[in-house]
């Protein structure tokens, strides 16, 4: 097994996760001020989620003698209407899914069956959060602005960030 290879895939997803924390929190705050409290919080759920996959790939990297580098992918896109955040974010879960399946590969290829699973686990993370996300999307092309209004009823101003 070559570590230096699986250590260099494991750094990519790491730079991939920490991007998608970093977007995903923008929108939560984007979101959330506007008062779209549903769509704010499975932002936030789903950023929580991806640092976890940060902590996993990390874990992984410090097993094999690597360093963990903790650099995202690239910076925040400043994107503040809610159906282009939604189709952003399903972009990147489905990019993350094709990527982590081809780095699967490469690490079956290269004898670390560990770094494979851990890859093969975070496609099915990631395709869970492609899913979550297109489904918001159809629902948004779907309802149009009625649907995002819909997600303001019962928020007070407090819970949306408000004064």
């Amino acid at each position: 097994m070559d570590k230096q290879k699986s250590i260099e895939l494991l750094n990519k997803a790491v730079a991939d996760e920490l991007q998608a924390v970093h977007q995903y929190m923008y929108f939560h705050f984007h979101l959330d001020d506007m008062g779209y409290q549903p769509l704010s919080m499975l932002f936030k759920r789903i950023a929580i989620e991806e640092m976890g996959h940060v902590e996993r790939i990390a874990e992984r990297i410090l097993f094999l003698k690597g360093d963990v580098e903790m650099a995202p992918a690239g910076p925040v896109e400043k994107i503040q209407e809610a159906e282009q955040m939604v189709a952003k974010a399903a972009a990147m879960e489905e990019g993350s899914a094709a990527d982590y399946n081809r780095a699967a590969r490469l690490c079956g290829e290269n004898e670390d069956s560990a770094s494979k699973q851990l890859f093969e686990s975070l496609v099915a993370d990631e395709e869970r959060h492609f899913d979550e996300y297109d489904k918001q999307l159809d629902h948004i092309k779907r309802y149009g602005p009625s649907y995002l209004a819909l997600q303001s009823f019962g928020s007070s101003p407090e819970q949306a960030g408000g004064e």
